[in-house]
Formats: C-alpha cells, structure tokens, sequence
C-alpha cells in the first residue's frame, strides 16, 4: 500500500469511474482446466489463457491491472478519486460447468472483496456470476452483496442465453431486491476463441466494432425484450455509451412506432424514449461529439463516467478531460447509480 493510498487526488475528490476491469492473482487456475493461466511464451512474450484461447503480448503483471498501487497511482495521476473493479470479459466463462463456474466466481468475488476491501476509501467491487445456472447466479449475488460487501452485479451482453430470457428474471428480481445495479459488457471472445464472426478476426474489429455490435444488441433485448418494462425498479448501466444506441435510437423509434408482430403493446403505447432513458450509459466514447449526441438522444440524467482503466483505450492521466463540465453531474449519477448517496 502507498503512504499516499487513502488520501483524495486534489484535482476533483468526485470523480467515480464505474468502468475498470481487474486481473486477480488469487483466481489463477480456479477454473481448473480452463484457468485463467499467466505466463511467458519462449521468445518472453507475456500471455494469459482462458480455455483454448491464448491472449498473446498483454503484460497484466505489474500494470494497474494487477497491481493496487500502480492502479491507485495512475488514478491519482488522472483524479480519479473511486473506482468500482469488474470482472474481466475475458473471464466470464460461459461455456464452463455449473459447479466449475460457481467455484471461480466464489473465488473471483472472494478475491474482489478482499482487494476492495483493502482500499476501503478508492476502490469498490462488482460480483461475477455462473450464469449457466441463473439459481446459482442468484444464490452468489446475494452471497456477495450480502457477506462480502460488493456493490453490484457484473455479467455479459451475451451470457449463454438472450438478456431478454425469462430465465433470467429471477436475477433481475434478485438485483431489485438486493437494491444493487447490473453492469453489462461484452467479452471479446466467442465460443472457439475471438470471435465466432471471421469478419472481426481482422483489425482489432472484435474490440474497435464487435463491442458497440453486441452492446447494441443488448439495449433490443433489455427494451424490445421487455425487460426494463417487466422490472421497472431494475438498474442496468451499459458500457461504451450503449453501443450504436445514440446512432440508431431514431431507427429502433420509428420500428416500433407502427405494430410488427414483434412490438411489444407497451411500446406502441408509450414509445421507445421513456425505455431508452431508463438505461444507465458510461460515457467511454471516446469522441466529445459522439457524447454530445448520447447526451441530446438520452439525456444526462442516467450517464456516468467510465474509462476502461488501463485498457488499450483508456485515455491516459487526462481522460477526465474527455467529459468536461459534465463531470460533476456523472459522478452525482454514479453514487446514485452505486447507492453511495
């Protein structure tokens, strides 16, 4: 721990960063066969392996991802005061075995909360799920909010089954009950390694395209598929702005503004806008006029601010700059959002 690790970085004591992703050292091989495993490859190229797929020349050791105090540095370093961990998307091991995948999400989130627990004053945690066996998920999110102080729940665009699946509302009514919010991000790997669509195996496209592809896909289900309207008290905060979701908005309107055999009597009643502004959005869109058009489609009542810290796109020691005189508004949101208000 730093001398300096509790204190406020001086130059905004509010910001919170709702979207930054941790490496956990203690979870190493709690998958059994499946990992997750660090390790140098012969020429000293570092890698990480989940299940068949082997992520090549990513050094997680000794970064912010893996090492508090570097983290906690590189968020002094940018103002940022708190920061809520999430799984990650590398990690959610959809295809695992119920009973395999109960076992490293208890490792994972045991894990977690003994990190953020550490860091009482910077760092905060959101829970991974089994989502395999949504009973189990249910059972583990209750364990994690309830004994291990966990803030929230953590799982993906595309987690084995649609988000919109009855199934899934026994986590949904789980969350409400719990009064914690559920965070969705996509992983960038399918089921045989990334990702199942050869078109964004060139060019990064599985992270520069294939996120905003299944986060888009994500907002049709939550909204088209009921969800938000089945679970009127449920939090849900999508990463990177929602996908497309401030470039369609006007197309996914008028689709529903007429009746299809598909659109749901809710939203030929009341529209599509009161379901969109619903959703709670981070603001990691990396151009000040795609956020400037989030902000006229959805508002700003529901945005807060994320950086996938340390990541590739993270923006460096000025990323606060990206929002502006927006900050004070999204860090408000976020400890609604986080229930720290």
């Amino acid at each position: 721990m730093t001398d300096h690790d509790q204190s406020v970085p001086t130059r905004d004591p509010a910001v919170i960063d709702v979207h930054a992703h941790a490496v956990l050292p203690m979870t190493q091989g709690a998958a059994g066969a499946a990992g997750p495993e660090l390790g140098s490859a012969p020429d000293g190229r570092p890698f990480y392996r989940v299940g068949e797929y082997v992520l090549h020349g990513v050094r997680y050791e000794g970064s912010a991802f893996m090492d508090v105090n570097v983290r906690i540095d590189g968020m002094d370093a940018a103002g940022i005061h708190r920061q809520l961990l999430s799984p990650n998307p590398l990690t959610y091991f959809n295809d695992l075995d119920p009973a395999t995948a109960v076992r490293y999400c208890r490792a994972h989130n045991d894990a977690l909360a003994e990190l953020v627990g550490a860091h009482p004053g910077r760092l905060m945690g959101a829970a991974q799920l089994p989502l395999r066996d949504v009973g189990a998920s249910v059972a583990e999110l209750e364990r994690a909010v309830r004994d291990l102080g966990l803030l929230a729940a953590y799982i993906d665009t595309d987690p084995g089954r649609p988000l919109d699946d009855p199934a899934m509302d026994a986590l949904y009514e789980a969350a409400v009950g719990l009064d914690v919010p559920v965070f969705v991000h996509p992983t960038p790997i399918g089921a045989g390694g990334p990702p199942d669509d050869p078109r964004l195996r060139r060019f990064d496209l599985d992270l520069l395209f294939g996120f905003a592809y299944d986060e888009t896909l994500a907002v049709a289900a939550l909204v088209f598929g009921g969800v938000l309207d089945r679970h009127p008290r449920l939090d849900v905060c999508l990463s990177h702005g929602g996908g497309a979701l401030a470039y369609v908005a006007g197309r996914f309107a008028r689709a529903v503004a007429a009746p299809r055999p598909w659109v749901p009597g809710f939203l030929l009643e009341n529209g599509i806008e009161p379901y969109l502004r619903r959703l709670w959005l981070d603001t990691h869109v990396h151009s000040g006029r795609s956020l400037e058009l989030l902000v006229d489609v959805v508002g700003t009542d529901r945005l807060v601010f994320g950086t996938n810290f340390a990541g590739w796109d993270a923006g460096g020691a000025r990323v606060t700059d990206e929002v502006g005189d927006l900050m004070p508004v999204l860090s408000g949101n976020a400890a609604r959002l986080l229930r720290l208000a």
